[in-house]
């Protein structure tokens, strides 16, 4: 599998430092018994969300009183390997780079046996309530995009 985001493979999935646990569910699957093509999206959102809150930023954006709000401008997804029913997933994500108000963050799915079933990757944007337009990062937030040191949220 070659996803036209990743140079090096092995270089990009060393770049991940945050994961969360996802149990394949009954309902995420078809009529084959695999997941369906749209599931990977949902575990995608509920990586990038938990990642959100582990660097401090989903709470705020969350606030109703809040002046800024993120949106996803595009998603992509990359299919390596079918999944099934009641598999343990591990789903990675990453901040591979910050635009002035947007940022591309990269994914990373492996079964338990460590094998890559799916890769993506999306724009997310983040948007000022008042105006409707992109916000620009401040400092300390590409600060957050950038951090090292996160370790899986759940294991």
């Amino acid at each position: 599998m070659k996803a036209n985001y990743i140079e090096d493979f092995d270089q990009w999935a060393e770049g991940f430092r945050f994961s969360v646990p996802v149990q394949v569910r009954f309902s995420e699957t078809d009529m084959f018994g695999h997941v369906n093509n749209t599931v990977p999206i949902t575990y995608f959102e509920f990586a990038r969300i938990e990642f959100m809150k582990a660097i401090g930023l989903m709470q705020s954006w969350l606030e109703r009183v809040s002046a800024f709000f993120p949106v996803v401008a595009d998603i992509q997804v990359d299919y390596a390997k079918q999944v099934y029913f009641d598999e343990m997933l591990q789903v990675f994500v990453k901040v591979a780079s910050v635009g002035n108000s947007s940022i591309d963050v990269h994914y990373w799915i492996v079964n338990a046996d460590g094998e890559t079933c799916y890769t993506g990757r999306g724009a997310m944007v983040q948007i000022s309530r008042e105006t409707g337009k992109g916000h620009p990062w401040t400092e300390a937030e590409r600060q957050l995009f950038g951090a090292k040191n996160l370790i899986s949220a759940k294991s």
